[in-house]
């Protein structure tokens, strides 16, 4: 039964199921910091550190972050994209000579690019509580 789908698999427009990537914890914790960091350094070298530019790249990093960990470890979304974001800001984070100055130039785009790292978290977190409440219901059904 070689062209079978799982049953509830999604297709595609061509009738390809689309890919469903189910990561660790752990897993999806290094896919938004890779991700993020590289974010970063190609804002950094394409559009000369814009925060705006990271920011609105951030959002669907979370989303994806969330859609993708696993259903037993999703608590860890929301917990992953804070940090993700602070260690993709590196390189976007202006910052004046030596350690101190990238530390401040950082601790800076905290503050200012807050909203995004609010609303991020907060659709991560969102995604992830819906989710939890239906793999819950469902594991209930089955019971």
């Amino acid at each position: 039964m070689a062209g079978r789908q799982p049953r509830g698999a999604r297709t595609g427009p061509a009738g390809r199921p689309l890919p469903n990537p189910r990561l660790t914890g752990l897993g999806s914790g290094l896919f938004c910091v890779a991700v993020m960091f590289l974010l970063g350094c190609l804002d950094q070298l394409l559009f000369g550190a814009s925060p705006a530019v990271y920011g609105v790249l951030f959002l669907p990093v979370c989303v994806l972050t969330a859609l993708w960990v696993r259903a037993g470890d999703l608590l860890t979304a929301p917990v992953v994209v804070p940090i993700a974001f602070a260690v993709g800001l590196l390189p976007v984070a202006e910052g004046g000579g030596g350690l101190l100055g990238r530390v401040m130039g950082l601790v800076t785009g905290l503050a200012t690019q807050a909203g995004w790292l609010y609303g991020g978290t907060l659709a991560a977190g969102g995604i992830a509580l819906v989710r939890r409440v239906r793999w819950v219901r469902r594991h209930r059904r089955t019971s």
